[in-house]
């Protein structure tokens, strides 16, 4: 997008920011407008290969399968090259207050997602090179992002090419190696992804949450990045048969459940306000309570509230809902791949016998 910009825009940082906000909060589509050109987001298509999986254990259909095949192909084409092993980025150009990022340039976050769904597919197709490319993003992992120790751990970069702290990420991390380590049994794996989440879990703050991050400018505290802590942490134990962080886990959960949504299911972006609405917000509150186990009624109270609040009458969600007006753009990988891992997730969970009737 900022290679088809005037100079002083693609090549500043505030410029850029101002730009990437100015589309994110607009409910007009500026984006063919500003050159925005269509592609395959690589953390998208792990989304959706993740959700036809959860699809296929429900019905064993042999057409999921091929789509399944074809997307865990297409992730593999999708690869950043010249690291030590399996990487993935976003396929556009982008600003952050911290730092900047090239369009594919690797981050651990696109990279996890990645990860996770080629090993996913191989678990339903049983490709040993979705396996061998799943398993090859912990050398990134390990080799290739930056860390900083301390007396009681370590935290992962967010990519090469910065050292941030951020907590979200450094988990992320830690998750990609504890699911190899259950393929390889590998210890290194596992002792370092400890270390990860002591780290992390030492940042926790006594009523269960966590910042974003330790620049002076991360201190908020958000709905779906708190969902990411509390998986990668228990996907370190489930996979290490380490309980030690259960507190952890269960004083965030508590946390989590507590501040981000309300008791007729709609969901909150951050701990202190209701607005913006964002659909990344439910759906990762879906992911979370599943994957730990959680079977709480909020769980349906949430989706029942998307469909009716989020959904549009052709079937495509919304990306967010403000207090006076909605924000219709109906992004791929920020909201469609993420409604649709949600609900595959959901109806992986709970079957064909529960199915929600999709509803404007």
């Amino acid at each position: 997008m900022f290679n088809t910009m005037p100079g002083i825009i693609s090549k500043r940082k505030w410029p850029r920011i101002f730009i990437t906000q100015l589309l994110k909060h607009s409910p007009l589509n500026f984006r063919k407008i500003l050159g925005v050109e269509k592609g395959l987001n690589p953390k998208g298509i792990a989304l959706f290969l993740t959700g036809y999986c959860n699809l296929y254990k429900i019905s064993q259909d042999e057409i999921l399968k091929e789509k399944i095949t074809y997307l865990a192909n297409k992730l593999i084409e999708l690869q950043t090259t010249g690291y030590s092993g399996s990487c993935w980025g976003y396929n556009f150009p982008w600003q952050s207050r911290a730092f900047y990022q090239e369009r594919y340039s690797p981050t651990v976050v696109v990279s996890c997602f990645a990860a996770y769904a080629l090993l996913d597919a191989y678990e339903i197709v049983g490709d040993d090179n979705f396996l061998k490319i799943g398993l090859s993003s912990k050398d990134f992992v390990l080799n290739d992002l930056n860390r900083k120790y301390d007396e009681k751990g370590l935290i992962f970069s967010y990519s090469p090419f910065d050292n941030t702290e951020i907590i979200n990420a450094s988990l992320l991390g830690a998750k990609v190696l504890s699911r190899c380590y259950s393929y390889t049994g590998d210890k290194a794996l596992i002792e370092i992804a400890k270390q990860a989440v002591l780290y992390a879990s030492n940042l926790q703050e006594k009523d269960g949450s966590w910042p974003y991050g330790q620049l002076h400018y991360q201190n908020w505290v958000d709905s779906f990045h708190t969902g990411f802590n509390l998986e990668a942490i228990y996907d370190y134990q489930k996979y290490s048969g380490d309980n030690s962080f259960s507190s952890c886990i269960e004083k965030g959960l508590s946390y989590y459940m507590k501040n981000f949504i309300m008791d007729d299911g709609t969901p909150k972006y951050y701990h202190d306000e209701k607005y913006p609405i964002d659909i990344h917000c439910p759906a990762q509150y879906i992911s979370t309570l599943i994957t730990l186990e959680k079977n709480d009624p909020s769980i349906k109270k949430t989706l029942v509230w998307t469909l009716e609040n989020m959904q549009g009458k052709k079937g495509y969600f919304y990306f967010q809902k403000k207090k006076f007006f909605k924000i219709k753009t109906p992004y791929m990988r920020w909201t469609q791949a993420w409604a649709f891992y949600a609900i595959s997730k959901y109806l992986w969970l709970y079957g064909t016998s529960n199915r929600i009737t999709f509803t404007e």
